[in-house]
């Protein structure tokens, strides 16, 4: 009797552990295939509350999932962590560090990073969110501000330590100016002695004619008279044209303008990852001017039937001639659609090309203020926060998780306070001042400079 060799099973690798990645591998988990993900992170990260993150609502471990968990009863997946830095197609391989992992099939969903439009040199002095590691930068600089105004005697220099710039009028722009004027007018206003942090100046930069040009426009409207209402000073039609020694300067209708800072974040812009680079050397593939690949109406690379390119990364434009936006929703129905899409292969089927059913778009104001555009309906206020709320739940990827960002949530509500504003990382202040109080001025040896 002659045994019969046994068929590998299909490969299927994924690189980037974001919602495409996350999603395609979820619904590939119970496939006859050997999935493969990679990430140089070992966790998932929900993106859309790092800014809870930066002002201090949430801590990183709240809105982060370890991917090894996430995956521990999908017996077909396995995680790898590292870095892909070269896409062999002609061999079918991707390689991290030493190590060769082959495919069958691949799917990059390694998401985007910041742009800064040419101005690279901006963005040591403008983080942007993106990270863990951003988010907590962001949070660092925000409350050393603040602590440095406390110390600062000299009223220019606190001034400049209590204004705070945003640079951009998008969701992340928009959740960042009402989380810093919350903490502001309200959370901070009874902590400080020396200061009243109600002083503090909160700027909002958008390049558009409107903040949240994605939504409906009474919907961004409502939204730009709640952030006024916080005390958020909004400028449209702006464009910034330097970020120089703590000072930002912009144009607004062929007028230049500077404004002293020492905390300017940055939410204007996003480029593709460096993989869309290494992915257009290798395959000839061709990307926009952000650095998006371009993708087919199945999602796959021109040329390559078995690399598809999904998220933040992919410039899919066959639906309405305009690219789709770099949001979750998106990313995540892309992965389901990739993941059905390789197990009907297999099978010898296929799919129609893929088509993005849009959920609708959300932001938050601030506490009870939110704008929601679902199209057939539009909700402003305390309905659209708790809407807001329930969908961001919805979207955490594991049960605990949801539970510890529920009570966190509940508790923030009831108290009005803010647990996770811890400053770590670098030294905190720039040289300040020393605030007198009552007691003899120490000596230029007896000061210690503070850093930012």
């Amino acid at each position: 009797m002659v045994a019969l060799e046994k068929k590998p099973l299909h490969q299927v690798v994924i690189v980037g552990g974001g919602f495409g990645g996350l999603y395609t591998a979820k619904t590939l988990g119970n496939a006859n295939v050997d999935v493969t993900l990679i990430d140089k992170r070992n966790f998932h990260l929900f993106q859309p509350l790092l800014y809870q993150v930066a002002t201090g609502t949430l801590s990183p471990a709240d809105i982060s999932a370890p991917l090894r968990s996430v995956f521990s009863k999908s017996k077909n997946t396995k995680v790898l962590l590292g870095e892909v830095s070269v896409i062999d197609p002609k061999a079918q391989q991707v390689i991290l560090g030493d190590q060769i992992v082959p495919y069958d099939t691949l799917i990059v969903a390694t998401g985007a990073n910041h742009s800064y439009f040419g101005k690279d040199s901006w963005k040591e002095t403008a983080p942007g969110l993106k990270t863990v590691e951003d988010a907590i930068e962001m949070r660092r600089r925000i409350f050393s501000a603040f602590e440095a105004a406390e110390q600062e005697t000299d009223p220019e220099k606190r001034r400049a330590f209590l204004t705070f710039v945003i640079v951009g009028g998008g969701p992340t722009g928009v959740e960042l100016a009402g989380a810093i004027a919350e903490l502001a007018y309200k959370t901070l206003k009874e902590d400080f002695r020396n200061i009243n942090t109600s002083e503090a100046k909160i700027l909002l930069l958008q390049g558009g004619d409107r903040i949240l040009p994605h939504i409906a426009p009474e919907l961004s409207k409502v939204a730009a008279e709640s952030l006024q209402k916080l005390g958020v000073i909004i400028h449209t039609l702006t464009r910034v044209t330097n970020i120089e020694n703590d000072i930002v300067t912009f144009k607004q209708n062929d007028e230049l303008t500077d404004i002293a800072a020492k905390t300017i974040l940055w939410a204007a812009g996003v480029q593709g990852s460096a993989l869309g680079k290494v992915l257009a050397e290798r395959t000839d593939v061709e990307c926009d001017f952000s650095g998006r690949v371009i993708v087919e109406p199945d999602l796959t690379i021109k040329g390559y039937k078995n690399i598809f390119v999904i998220g933040d990364l992919a410039n899919f434009s066959h639906q309405n001639g305009k690219p789709l936006p770099g949001v979750a929703p998106v990313a995540k129905q892309q992965g389901e659609y990739v993941g059905g899409l390789i197990q009907l292969r297999l099978h010898g089927h296929t799919l129609p090309q893929f088509h993005y059913t849009d959920v609708g778009s959300l932001a938050m104001i601030g506490q009870n203020l939110a704008v929601v555009d679902l199209g057939f309906i539009k909700l402003t206020g305390f309905l659209a926060w708790v809407f807001w709320l329930i969908i961001h739940i919805y979207f955490l990827i594991e049960f605990d998780t949801k539970l510890v960002v529920v009570f966190q949530w509940a508790w923030n509500y009831i108290t009005r306070n803010r647990r996770s504003r811890l400053i770590t990382g670098k030294e905190a202040f720039l040289e300040v001042t020393p605030v007198n109080n009552s007691s003899p001025s120490p000596t230029t040896e007896q000061k210690q400079p503070i850093k930012l």
